[in-house]
């Protein structure tokens, strides 16, 4: 039953909220003036109902005020027959008597009018005795009058009391049927009232019902179908198949969805065309781009900028940029961010190391992006470059400077300091000294030219210059190096050994600059070797290691050993850096410095790598591997990669 109730209600709410405003305030309007008017009706029907009542209460009253007083003397004479009689002749000449009942002192009715004694006796309606109040005998000149209702209407009870000569007889008691002009016009003010009632409701509901079809429905489905079309959703059609202007304006608005539609198709396509040609773009660019709005949510993110920040696999479009940047960037561009995002600065750049994902140093531009009117912000352009090469290369230019500057310093004022000498007191020099003088002013102008050679050489190789590489006899070129420094190693008592595998094959390479890294070397090992020590110099063709790699180019390996000083294992990973000389920890022997930084870029201008064992004491051994030179193809951009 619950259930039910809740159902009818839901119903009545749903059908209620159909509705507009105005209907609905009509309906309220409708239902004030109709209560209105139904409590005046009613208010009408009973003040004439009391006036009916009233009158029929006084004519009951002088009634049985009058048949009291005529059938008082019979009773106390106990003549009941002519009681009898006189009543029947008084119920009879009148139809306003519905009845007329006699009870004695007691109340028990002895005598009833359209009853009879018979009836008196053994009708169970008025066997019983007449109740009055207890003290109804002390006031009985005051008739009791009281209202019962009856299938004919209202009718009126007054009960009179019997007296003679003081003495309490009974009592009578009299119906009077109400009056029938009255109850006629009772009931049909009351008739009426209902049928205007209702009458006033049936039209204000089928004026809703018909309102809420033909008006308020289609109203409604335009309402709909204009917030979808707000909404973005141009398929929005509406199928009411109205006439008339409601009619009209839905047609209108169909074509209207359609015709808008048809353009955002095209626009959907031209929008997706110039998208893709500006993601193209930005994906291009060589520089991190990332582009937030005003709130800080990534837009648009191209892939070096992930790249740059670690953000390969992670979704950050639409999130909040400031949780996905590096500690170190979001510590410095946070503020400078919402600043210009608030429109107080144009942009602003910043220098930042980073350590993670990996170490590199960035620039990050910060700009504003405002809209087509260029009155406020629409959000920030964030560009990032990676300025790690660029910032490598300037600590290396200063720092190749700065040693250059150092290293001509010393023969620079070696050799001005002894022409000074020689200028100013030459003449009380003697002839070995003057010799002397002009013999280490030879050696460091020696020294000086070869620095400036060797930094010659380096800037030559670190240009980006292409060399040509041939087929190079590497027997040839050992055996060249080995005639220039055979009398250097004479005379310092060192054995020189070739160690040369028979039948060598041609290497790629470029001769003049394998000369240089045999030469670098070979005195290097040289000026490193004490007397009686030994440089040998190994060449030999290396085995593939297994069948499965068949298809690996062939190499050859160099070896220039030593039993020199040795390097120590902190010196070796320093060793090919210019400038660094281990004799600057040893104090024995001088060099520019330069001569390993060439091997190494000379060996990989080879597409190969050079590689030291060494232990202090017992020596130094250098080795590179060379692709073999391979007649029957071009070798140019077709060389192994570095080892």
């Amino acid at each position: 039953m619950l259930t039910l109730l809740k159902t009818i209600r839901e119903a009545i709410v749903n059908w209620w909220s159909e509705f507009t405003l105005q209907t609905k305030l009509l309906a309220a309007a409708t239902l004030v003036v109709s209560l209105v008017m139904s409590g005046l009706t009613f208010w009408a029907v009973n003040t004439i109902q009391q006036d009916a009542r009233l009158n029929d209460t006084r004519f009951g009253r002088d009634l049985g005020l009058l048949l009291a007083v005529n059938v008082a003397p019979l009773i106390a004479e106990e003549n009941l027959t002519e009681v009898a009689q006189f009543s029947h002749r008084f119920y009879s000449s009148t139809s306003s008597v519905r009845y007329m009942l006699y009870a004695d002192e007691t109340g028990n009715i002895y005598f009833g009018i359209p009853f009879w004694d018979p009836e008196v006796g053994t009708s169970l309606a008025i066997k019983r005795r007449i109740e009055l109040p207890e003290d109804y005998a002390a006031d009985a000149e005051k008739p009791m009058v009281r209202q019962h209702q009856s299938p004919d209407g209202e009718v009126t009870d007054v009960f009179v009391p019997l007296t003679m000569d003081g003495k309490y007889l009974g009592v009578l008691a009299i119906g009077i049927n109400p009056n029938p002009a009255a109850v006629i016009s009772t009931n049909f003010t009351r008739d009426v009232t209902i049928a205007v009632f209702i009458s006033i409701w049936v039209m204000v509901i089928l004026g809703g019902v018909i309102n809420a079809l033909t008006i308020t429905k289609p109203i409604k489905e335009l309402l709909v179908g204009v917030k979808e079309i707000a909404a973005g959703n141009f398929k929005q059609r509406i199928g009411l198949p109205l006439g008339g202007e409601l009619g009209e304006l839905i047609l209108n608005f169909n074509e209207m969805a359609e015709r808008l539609e048809r353009y955002e198709e095209q626009n959907i396509e031209e929008l997706t065309a110039e998208k893709a040609k500006l993601e193209t773009l930005v994906s291009t660019i060589a520089d991190g781009a990332v582009l937030i709005d005003n709130s800080m949510q990534v837009i648009l993110v191209n892939p070096t900028a992930r790249r740059i920040f670690g953000w390969e696999g992670a979704e950050v479009v639409g999130e909040n940029v400031l949780h996905h940047l590096p500690a170190a960037v979001e510590i410095e561009i946070t503020r400078p961010l919402y600043e210009i995002a608030a429109g107080e600065y144009e942009s602003a750049e910043f220098r930042i190391p980073l350590t993670q994902p990996i170490k590199r140093t960035i620039r990050i531009l910060l700009t504003t992006v405002l809209d087509q009117q260029r009155e406020s912000v629409k959000g920030v352009a964030i560009t990032v470059q990676d300025i790690t090469r660029e910032v490598e290369l300037n600590e290396a230019k200063s720092q190749f400077i700065s040693n250059v500057s150092h290293e001509l310093r010393t023969p620079l004022f070696n050799i001005k300091s002894f022409i000074e000498t020689l200028h100013d007191y030459g003449e009380d020099l003697g002839t070995e000294q003057r010799q002397e003088f002009l013999v280490t002013v030879n050696h460091e102008t020696d020294r000086l030219a070869r620095l400036v050679n060797d930094v010659l050489d380096l800037s030559k190789l670190e240009s980006g210059r292409n060399y040509h590489l041939d087929g190079v006899d590497l027997a040839q070129a050992i055996e060249q190096i080995l005639r220039t420094y055979q009398l250097n190693a004479r005379d310092k008592g060192i054995e020189l050994i070739q160690e040369v595998a028979p039948q060598l094959p041609l290497v790629v390479g470029h001769y003049d600059l394998l000369l240089q890294v045999l030469a670098n070397l070979v005195g290097n090992a040289l000026k490193f070797t004490k007397t009686g020590g030994r440089v040998a110099l190994r060449t030999y063709q290396l085995q593939p290691k297994s069948s499965s790699h068949s298809s690996q180019v062939p190499k050859v390996r160099i070896e220039i050993s030593d039993t020199g000083i040795g390097i120590a294992p902190e010196d070796q990973a320093a060793i090919f850096d210019r400038f660094f000389r281990v004799e600057n920890r040893v104090h024995t022997l001088e060099g520019t410095g330069l001569g390993l930084s060439i091997v190494r870029n000379i060996i990989e201008k080879h597409h190969s790598k050079v590689h030291l064992v060494s232990e202090v004491g017992v020596g130094t051994t250098f080795w590179f591997d060379l692709a073999v030179f391979d007649e029957q193809a071009s070798h140019v951009g077709k060389l192994p990669p570095a080892v």
